[in-house]
């Protein structure tokens, strides 16, 4: 049974799933928007929105912090210079899922 084991795998052992969420989470940054499976939409969301929450403070440690989970600086300095100052007041909910139509 699986009973209480959160999140997906995706068929990947647990360094590609990280290597798959944190080049998905550094393409979202750098592009604004990607196209993507449901489920590995769903699975970059809570990603992409705790790094946001760092940015938000723009300090030394955060920078580090950053750093830290996506190792891209371009990455890093356009969350912090661009993407965190549009959700100053906001708390939460910075990504949106939109379905496409089914392909071909």
């Amino acid at each position: 049974m699986r009973h209480r084991k959160a999140g997906r795998k995706f068929g990947r052992n647990t360094a590609q799933r990280q290597a798959l969420l944190r080049q998905l989470a550094i393409s979202m940054i750098l592009h604004e928007r990607i196209t993507t499976t449901e489920a590995k939409a769903k699975a970059l969301r809570p990603v992409v929105e705790k790094l946001v929450t760092i940015a938000r403070d723009d300090s030394h440690a955060n920078r580090h912090l950053i750093m830290r989970k996506l190792d891209h600086p371009l990455a890093m300095a356009k969350l912090f210079e661009v993407i965190a100052p549009r959700y100053e007041g906001v708390n939460g909910g910075y990504t949106r899922i939109s379905k496409l139509e089914p392909r071909r």
